[in-house]
């Protein structure tokens, strides 16, 4: 993910199957199978033999593996040159490595992100449309009050 050593504090290993949710308050690494909706507080690393059946939502995400569902990495997604993605994907970085698979759309809107409540973020393109159209407005309704003519063009 970065230069810097992602410091796992869960680990399932290859071979090992898990039916049902999983949650993990730190990073973790899944060599193995989850049979539902994974959440990380952390870093998810899935190595290429792990395999997740259901959504993930964690920071970042590495996917070296197989995942059939959405998943939600609001920092950064990297899909290694083993993964395959079948699923939607939400993030701000997305980095996908030639010969990897991904059948899914992309949302790169920081709003979309579950785990940004608290962050302030910038206007969306359609508040700034709204927000440019009403100066606008306000302008030609303070010419109109100085009783200057508004040119307009002829079509």
């Amino acid at each position: 993910m970065s230069k810097e050593a992602i410091k796992i504090s869960t680990l399932i290993g290859a071979g090992s199957v898990c039916d049902g949710d999983f949650k993990c308050p730190g990073s973790a690494r899944i060599d193995g199978t989850i049979n539902g909706n994974v959440e990380i507080d952390g870093v998810l690393v899935l190595g290429a033999v792990g395999k997740i059946n259901g959504d993930i939502l964690a920071k970042a995400v590495q996917i070296g593996g197989e995942v059939n569902g959405d998943i939600s990495a609001p920092e950064k997604a990297e899909l290694t040159s083993t993964a395959k993605v079948i699923g939607n994907l939400t993030t701000n970085v997305i980095v996908i490595d030639e010969n990897a698979v991904f059948q899914g759309a992309v949302n790169m809107n920081q709003e979309a992100s579950p785990r940004n409540k608290g962050f302030a973020f910038k206007k969306t393109v359609k508040e700034e449309k709204k927000s440019a159209a009403f100066a606008v407005a306000e302008a030609l309704k303070e010419v109109e009050a100085d009783g200057e003519e508004i040119p307009t063009e002829e079509v």
